[in-house]
């Protein structure tokens, strides 16, 4: 794993020692883990997918034109 620095609200911090402190997470690193994990999905994973989808249904379409013409 790589260290990284970053600068963030001191109510961010606030927060991830809650989540630790009510036992959610063992450490702050491992929620700042899981939370970038969960924004990479969403935005890129995700995203990819659903663009995909809308490329493929275009394909379709653009072939069944290409046969009908």
């Amino acid at each position: 794993m790589k260290t990284i620095s970053v600068n963030v609200p001191e109510t961010f911090v606030k927060g991830l020692e809650d989540l630790v402190q009510k036992g959610m997470y063992a450490n702050r690193s491992e929620a700042i883990r899981v939370a970038i994990r969960d924004l990479l999905k969403r935005e890129l994973y995700e995203t990819e997918v659903s663009y995909n989808s809308v490329r493929d249904k275009n394909e379709k379409y653009v072939k069944e034109e290409i046969v009908t013409i």
